[in-house]
């Protein structure tokens, strides 16, 4: 058993949790792997339901901000974290049925996921969206039983006008984080094309990239997803005072 400790919040640093190996099924037959992070005393104030970067560049459900997230924000705010691989996407929790359908048939991935998180009574749920995953959140997250989304390194290469304004229409919030030095959507452009969506809020970051690398970065985005899904909770601490939890992924992933 670790033992309690006061300790700086680094990119390793894996807090107390109850996790969850869970699989997801499709509308259209497939199986998907995933995990829930719950917190470990209370009940969550707020869920968040990820959707990774590109499979095809690397991304999965293990990417590294969606993971932080899973390991921090059920200790830190009371937040439950559901993260799963898309069809045909492989981590070290396994490989989900399916091949990559380029944002198609991953429309009922993300139907799945929210209907596993309501069916099991997982309060306050939210998509949040990297990369690729902005895309399935704008074209197929307009789901009556969410209550928004934030999104992460938005390219805008799939989401049409029409999607937008599906999310106008949709009325729920959209929150945008756009680094300055992102190498797809940047600040200016994206607050001229996301005008189209009344109620979404573009936050430009200064000096991040697509990837958002370093903990600096990690830190603004956990942050800015806390200050959204639980406020009484934020800004989040960089010190733990206590257990520390584990993963049993912590050794395949980096």
């Amino acid at each position: 058993m670790p033992l309690a400790m006061s300790t700086p919040i680094t990119a390793l640093t894996v807090l107390p949790a109850r996790r969850e190996k869970i699989e997801l099924h499709t509308a259209d037959g497939l199986t998907l792997v995933g995990e829930l992070a719950r917190p470990l005393v209370h009940p969550p104030v707020a869920t968040l339901i990820t959707l990774h970067p590109l499979p095809t560049h690397g991304g999965y459900m293990d990417s590294h901000v969606l993971r932080k997230a899973a390991w921090r924000l059920p200790a830190l705010a009371d937040v439950a974290v559901l993260r799963f691989n898309t069809r045909g996407t492989a981590s070290p929790r396994g490989t989900s049925g399916g091949v990559f359908e380029g944002g198609v048939g991953e429309q009922y991935d993300v139907a799945a996921a929210i209907e596993y998180a309501e069916f099991h009574d997982l309060p306050r749920r939210w998509l949040v969206g990297w990369s690729f995953g902005t895309e399935l959140a704008l074209v197929h997250g307009a789901d009556p039983s969410i209550e928004g989304a934030i999104l992460l390194s938005p390219p805008l290469q799939h989401a049409t006008a029409a999607d937008l304004a599906r999310w106008d229409a949709f009325g729920k919030p959209l929150k945008v984080l756009v680094p300055e030095l992102d190498d797809y959507l940047r600040p200016a452009e994206a607050r001229e094309r996301f005008a189209a969506v009344r109620q979404a809020q573009v936050i430009g970051v200064d000096g991040a990239k697509h990837l958002w690398v370093g903990e600096a970065a990690v830190q603004r985005v956990l942050n800015e997803i806390v200050e959204t899904v639980a406020p009484l909770s934020a800004p989040l601490p960089t010190v733990w005072d206590g257990m520390l939890g584990t993963d049993p992924t912590l050794e395949d992933v980096s």
